[in-house]
Order: structure tokens, then sequence, then C-alpha cells
């Protein structure tokens, strides 16, 4: 197989493959859209919440790692409010080696005669990196020590792209063989955490308990996870009343199998009876579940996403919790909320995701936290955090295709959507119409295989006017540009800055420019320095000052596919 701009086609395919892209490129040419986008500044339809500000990954040790340290600490500089981080493997055994889909602190162990050892250097370390850089840990409670699991042996996974992705469920997704020493290693946890870091601080983080328990993460029954949860759940409010937990971290809710799962932990909560305490209900601070997408190589070769797929399961997910009326103002964390389901396999052995270096991945983000956006309205929920499920892979090749935000210390394009929202982080979001945007239920329930969607993201505070625009659709493949007329609306008089930010193929583009480099493997100095620059968020344009003429503003550019623009007016 071979690759078009991020696009992988397959030899036997080249000869139509590049015919249908000479068509493409034809057709751009002579029928680029003419999109008018109009934005009310006066408008508002909620308060901007940054629920794109949390992230994560599996393995827990690069936290504290070269490049591990480095994107840390451009999540926290990048961002106006605090970012929340996501970690399995926190519990863990093992020495702390990092591997693909691995990570161990080994905080528990036990001597000869079965007493409980802790042991918090590395978990400790792990949070120090975060703390350090005012990154908040969102704590998943899990995995299962070897020496508290009910089938340690095998423990130890060695799993690497191309195996049978099953081969990870090993030792550490097993149940307790003793929940009150379950329940007091959280309580030990909790407790250590308060000592260390202040009891203010760790009332900032939110606590969850394990990861996807309806598949082969937890190989217990879904009775003992309720039971598992209990007792997690109440060694942690004995350590800390007022930390805040919640669950149940299911997998995407588009079957009736994950739904019910999500459903049942929910009635628990409510109404069940406690496995730890024996009283009604357990504590439930906030609601989890994830959502994900489902790429696909095309018969000629390219990739096309499903964003509908991971939009349906945010549907429904939001739909199970609106359903409990005691729930109404429950946060939510959609605890990972990413194009497909394995950050940890590249492009080498899993062609669909050929995605991940180019602009299909940034554009993608944008409609995606778009559309989270207008589902949380449409279910009036508490969304509190949408989390992308992409870190770094430290030691691995340049743009190996992992589902990642920077390489090797490089920034991809991805990582400037993210810098875009952080600068659009406050105040209200405000209306927005395009005349080439998509409704909601059919992006949600069709996808963007037709038309393309250009669609704009808006809005105010009090010193500034925000509209992210991007030109959406599913297939990687060249198309047409779009040809916006934006009109901001309901701005104050004067003149202020208009600043124009873009992420396509020459702007914010990192990858772009190591393949103009020949895709250097062991880049010179230089080549690291431009890289890096590369990397980072550019402008389209010089800033200028702009006129207001009864109180709006007229801005006319091109957008290409793929391209996403944040343009900005300050005064």
């Amino acid at each position: 197989m071979r690759s078009y701009g991020g696009r992988v086609f397959r030899p036997g395919f080249a000869i139509c493959a590049a015919a249908l892209i000479l068509t493409l490129h034809s057709t751009s040419a002579q029928t680029d859209l003419t999109v008018s986008i109009q934005v009310d500044t006066a408008t508002a339809i909620a308060p901007m919440t940054p629920m794109w500000a949390w992230f994560g990954n599996d393995e827990p040790n690069y936290a504290y790692m070269k490049d591990g340290k480095k994107l840390l600490s451009e999540l926290a500089a990048l961002s106006p409010v605090p970012v929340f981080f996501r970690t399995h493997n926190l519990l863990t055994t093992g020495d702390g080696t990092a591997a693909l889909k691995w990570g161990s602190t080994n905080a528990y162990t036990e001597d000869s005669d079965g007493k409980p050892r802790y042991d918090w250097t590395i978990v400790d370390r792990i949070f120090d990196t975060y703390l350090e850089r005012k990154i908040k840990p969102m704590v998943q409670i899990g995995f299962m020590p070897e020496a508290l699991s009910t089938k340690p042996v095998p423990y130890r996974h060695f799993w690497k792209p191309g195996d049978n992705y099953n081969d990870i469920y090993t030792g550490w997704a097993y149940p307790p063989n003793d929940y009150d020493k379950w329940r007091e290693l959280v309580y030990q946890w909790v407790r250590h955490s308060v000592q260390k870091y202040g009891q203010r601080e760790v009332e900032s983080w939110w606590w969850e308990v394990w990861n996807e328990p309806d598949i082969g993460y937890w190989r217990g029954t879904q009775d003992e996870f309720l039971k598992l949860y209990d007792y997690a759940a109440d060694g942690l409010k004995r350590a800390l009343p007022t930390a805040r937990i919640g669950g149940p971290e299911v997998t995407g809710p588009n079957g009736m199998r994950t739904q019910q799962i999500l459903r049942n932990f929910l009635e628990h909560c409510l109404r069940g009876t406690n496995y730890a305490t024996g009283k009604t209900g357990a504590p439930l601070d906030f609601v989890t579940f994830h959502a994900k997408g489902a790429p696909q190589v095309m018969p000629d070769g390219h990739v096309r996403m499903s964003v509908s797929n991971q939009l349906r399961a945010i549907n429904n997910g939001f739909g199970i919790v609106a359903s409990f009326p005691e729930l109404a103002k429950i946060p939510i964390v959609i605890g990972e909320s990413d194009p497909e389901g394995c950050a940890a396999c590249p492009v080498r052995t899993n062609p669909s995701n050929a995605y991940r270096n180019g602009t299909m991945f940034s554009s993608y983000t944008a409609e995606q936290l778009f559309r989270t956006y207008e589902l949380a309205d449409l279910h009036k929920v508490n969304l509190l955090g949408s989390l992308s499920w992409a870190f770094e892979f430290e030691d691995q090749p340049y743009f190996d295709g992992f589902r990642d935000l920077a390489t090797n210390g490089i920034d991809k394009p991805v990582l400037n959507t993210f810098r875009m929202l952080a600068q659009m982080s406050t105040g209200q979001r405000v209306k927005a119409t395009s005349t080439a945007g998509l409704p909601l239920e059919d992006v949600r329930d069709r996808s963007v295989r037709q038309q393309p969607d250009v669609s704009a993201l808006a809005t105010r505070d009090a010193r500034s006017a925000n509209v992210l625009v991007w030109n959406y659709h599913d297939d990687d493949l060249p198309g047409p540009a779009a040809r916006v007329e934006l009109a901001i609306e309901g701005l104050p008089a004067g003149r202020p800055t208009l600043t124009h930010y873009r992420i396509d193929g020459d702007h914010s583009n990192s990858y772009a420019v190591w393949k103009s480099m020949g895709s250097p493997q062991s880049p010179t100095s230089a080549q690291y320095t431009q890289l890096e620059k590369a990397g980072q968020l550019a402008t389209l344009e010089a800033p200028r000052r702009v006129d207001v003429k009864e109180g709006r503003v007229v801005v006319t550019f091109t957008l290409p596919r793929q391209g996403v623009s944040l343009l900005r007016l300050t005064w």
C-alpha cells in the first residue's frame, strides 16, 4: 500500500485512484463552494465550556519521559483553564517500564504473610509531573495489582502492533481476591494523596473506577464490577468525604448490551443495595462512557471516516443519563471520544488509521467537538468533558500513524485544533448559521458522505468574538475549496484587530513539512527545529485592523477541504 497526503491507496487501484484524484482536483478548481456564514454575537446559546481540555492515554509512565513532559507542558500552555488527564494502569504491578498498551507503578504488593505493602513512588512521580504543569488528574482506580488478582498468571503482557488485541487482557483485568484489601488500597491511596498534595487539591480531582467493564478490560461479572465500584467508592469517601467519584466508563453505547450495562450501573448507584455498606445506593458524582468512530479503507484504497458512529454513541449516552430525572444536573465526561478504538495501532498494521498524521484528523476533531456541543444542548445535559484518548508514544518512528498529538516532540496538525479552541474557551457560544452547514441529525445519523459540511462554532466574551470554521468530509480525498463570506454582527463600534489562524496543507502542518523533507527518520538539528516550528499554530496572514460598520464586520476567504480557520476579533 502507499499513501497520498496521509491517505492510503492499494497498488492494485493506483491507476483509478490517480484518475480520481486528478478528476477531483479539476472539479475543485471549477466548482468551489460558495458559502455564507452569519454570526450573531448578540444571541447567546450557552456558556463555552472547555469540555475539550481533557486528554488521556494507556501508558502512564510516558508522562515523565522526555517527550511526555514536553507535550504535557504544551497542553498546559495552550489552555487558559486546567487540563485534565486520564490514564490507565495506575495500580498495575511492575517496575514502571513503559511499553505499548502497558504501564505500571508497583503501588501495591504483599509480603510473604499476605500483609499489604504500599509504595507510591511511581504514582507520585506521574502526578508530580502533571501538577508541576498545573494539569489535574482524572484518577482511574485500576488496574488490579498482581497480589490481589483472582487470576494473576499470566500478568505482564507483551503486546505489539499486529498482535491479537485480546492478548492485552491478562491478570490485571480480574476481580480482587479480597474486597476489603481492595477498599483499603483505595483508602490508603487517597489518604496519601491528601497528605502529599493537600485536601483542596485532591478535592479538585475526579476519581473513577476501572475502564470499559463491558469488554475484556473486566474479566469478572457485571455484579462483581458493581461490587468493585462500591468498595472503591467506600474507601475513597472514608479517606476524603468530599472527593468526587464516578463511572462506569463503558464502551460506546451503540449496542443494546452496553446501553443496558450503563443503565444498570446508574440504577444501582441510585437505588441498588451497596455491596460495601449494605445501604441503598452508591456515591455517584459524575457519569462516564466512551464514544468511537469507525474509519474504513474503501475499495479504491482511500480512508473513509464515520463521525456518525461516534456521534450516535454520544447521543445514546446522553439520552440514557437524561432518562433519569435524578441525574438532570450530574456532570458527564465522555472518558474517551475518538475517531476509532486503538491509539497504539499504527497505520502500518491498521491501514484505516491513515487519517492520523494530517489534516483529516484536525478537521474531523473540529466537526466532532462542535456536534458534541450540539448534542449536549439537544439533550440538556451537563457536559463537563469530552476526553481525547491521544497523547504521545515515546521512541517510536516519526509519523508512524499512532493516534497521538505529537510524534517525537513534533506537534501534529490536530493539536492546533485544540490551540484554536483554547482561544475560544471563555464567554458564550453564540448563534452561527452556514449555507453549507449540515443539520445535526443528518451528521449524527448519516455522517458526511455527500456534500461537505462547512460549519461554524462562534463565541463572544467581553473583549473578543471568535469564529471557528471547517471544511469537512468523511472521505479522505481532495475536494472543492469553500469560498466563504463571513459576517459577524452585534459588535461594538471601533476598529478591532482581526487575527486569522489556519490549519491546512500549508499552515500549522508539521506532517506536510516532514514529507517535503523526504520523510526523514533521523532529521538533522536544523530539520527538527523547522519541524517544531511547523507544528505550531500559524496565521494565514498578518493581523490587521478592520472597521465595524453598523455593528458588523465582513471577511471573505477561501477554505480548502480539511482546512480549519479561527477568525478572532479582539478589542
